[in-house]
């Protein structure tokens, strides 16, 4: 069959990713095909993004929790980087000195950070990490630069509780685009981005199942509710899929 479905568990089963497609090589039984086209530039862009904030997501479901840190470091006018290969260098000395503190005290250190240059010259640094009792002094000492504003991952006006909206946020690049209210694409407002997360955070692999035909309308695992759904079609394939996110009803934490 030509319908399948992917499945990753995280934390521990409690939370599943799931996405099902076509992958195009068959007929499809029951789902309408959409005209296939070739995938221009710019879906290539969303389509790149969308993976990108997927995996993320995903990183932060199973290393991160809501008690955890949401953080902005800004510059300085007069500290602000020549270009993004000293900001890189300053990220590096300042998660040099995050990660001694952190390893003094035995506790581990899970991070997820986006290095983003503005379209007006402005430079600052958004960052996920795993908090311990004295984070907002760490990084008061570490930071040298400019601000730092931090705040709970619950707390942010980004949160949600599958993480979509934080992960979508801090994979921003310079190709995103966000909706006016009128609905049409405003201007991009970041120059130039530098994406990157800690090495210590790797993903299961999923579970592949096929499915024997397109189900119209999804219902939850037993035990499970459904988060949050997002459906498209495929430029490609020209076939619908579907990606969303089912939590434990009794989950651990």
């Amino acid at each position: 069959m030509a319908t399948k479905r992917k499945t990753m568990k995280l934390r521990g089963g409690d939370v599943l990713i799931v996405g099902e497609y076509h992958d195009g090589r068959y007929g499809a039984p029951g789902t309408p095909r959409q005209k296939k086209k070739k995938p221009t530039k710019e879906d290539m862009q969303r389509v790149n993004a969308a993976n990108k904030a997927r995996l993320c997501q995903c990183r932060m479901i199973q290393y991160m929790t809501p008690e955890d840190y949401f953080v902005t470091l800004t510059y300085r006018v007069e500290d602000r980087p020549a270009d993004m290969e000293q900001a890189k260098k300053h990220w590096k000395n300042l998660i040099e000195r995050i990660r001694k503190e952190y390893r003094k005290r035995g506790s581990p250190l899970y991070w997820i950070r986006n290095i983003e240059r503005g379209t007006r010259g402005a430079w600052h640094i958004h960052l996920i990490l795993t908090g311990i009792l004295e984070t907002a002094g760490i990084l008061e000492e570490a930071w040298t630069h400019g601000g730092i504003y931090i705040e709970k991952l619950k707390k942010s006006k980004y949160y949600d509780e599958d993480f979509s909206r934080l992960a979508a946020y801090i994979t921003k690049s310079q190709h995103t685009r966000e909706k006016k209210t009128d609905g049409t694409a405003a201007k991009p407002r970041i120059k130039e981005s530098s994406y990157s997360t800690s090495r210590n955070m790797p993903l299961p692999e999923p579970a592949v199942d096929k499915l024997r035909r397109w189900k119209k309308e999804v219902k939850p695992k037993k035990g499970y509710y459904i988060a949050k759904i997002h459906e498209g079609i495929n430029p490609a394939t020209g076939y619908k899929y579907r990606r969303y996110t089912m939590i434990r009803l009794n989950r651990r934490i």
